[in-house]
């Protein structure tokens, strides 16, 4: 038979009891917080969210982008990394891989003899032997596209930061707040545009609300960004490097 407590330490227990059950709920409580120890936008409502990440990428000096890109001229693989006086990376097609490097103006592709011998045959044809002796002269050396070249702009929106960001970066319809995930580590929050139908987007919960992770509208590619800030070399190639085309490059596979 278990003896009965005092009425006073019978209390003192319960206080006791309680008083350990409160640490341990508030413990819990703190424990299950998804925002300590983040940025804060977590709190915020889903517009908020995606204004903050806006912000961080017009104040950005630079990043790292790759991933896939599908448009109406077709399939492309990006691994860039860009600043707002130009870029260096490589670009990944259907039927060829190239690098481009742009400082400022001036705008450089290298690829191997393959692509400049698929660019050279016209219809479909195969290439004639001035087209392939061409290629090989071309092989893995940087060639600066003109000015004046069409290609000239497609391939220097690879390599543009401000337009390559605002032109992948946009969301469509009504914007929700979703789940708090991790991208490369990192803490992130997704919002998501109409439904998940208008891209989906991951911002850090960590440091500056940078895109960590954009997946585009209507299936059009899925982008990781990173490396934000992060100070990188560019400059152009040394005339060893290059070899001057001409005025006009061949009609590549990408236009």
């Amino acid at each position: 038979m278990t003896p009965l407590l005092p009425a006073s330490r019978a209390r003192r227990a319960a206080l006791r009891v309680a008083v350990c059950a409160g640490l341990t709920v508030l413990l819990t409580a703190c424990g299950e917080d998804p925002d300590a120890g983040t940025n804060g936008v977590g709190r915020l409502s889903a517009v908020e969210i995606e204004t903050k990440a806006r912000k961080a990428v017009d104040g950005a000096d630079s990043v790292r982008l790759s991933g896939t890109l599908v448009s109406k001229g077709g399939s492309y693989r990006l691994n860039m990394r860009l600043k707002h006086e130009g870029g260096t990376g490589s670009v990944t097609t259907k039927d060829n891989t190239f690098e481009l490097l742009r400082v400022g103006d001036a705008l450089y592709l290298k690829a191997d003899a393959g692509f400049w011998t698929h660019s050279g045959a016209k219809d479909g044809k195969e290439p004639s032997k001035s087209d392939s002796e061409a290629a090989d002269k071309l092989d893995d050396k940087y060639v600066k596209v003109p000015e004046g070249d069409p290609a000239y702009k497609q391939f220097r929106g690879f390599t543009d930061m401000d337009v390559l960001l605002d032109g992948l970066l946009g969301m469509q319809g009504e914007l929700t707040k979703g789940d708090r995930t991790k991208v490369g580590g990192v803490r992130t929050i997704k919002v998501t545009g109409g439904n998940g139908e208008g891209g989906i987007l991951d911002v850090s919960l960590e440091g500056e609300p940078y895109p960590l992770q954009f997946a585009r509208a209507g299936g059009a590619g899925v982008l990781t960004l990173g490396d934000w800030d992060k100070e990188f070399a560019l400059a152009e190639p040394s005339k060893e490097e290059t070899v001057d085309y001409g005025r006009q490059l061949p009609r590549t596979s990408g236009d």
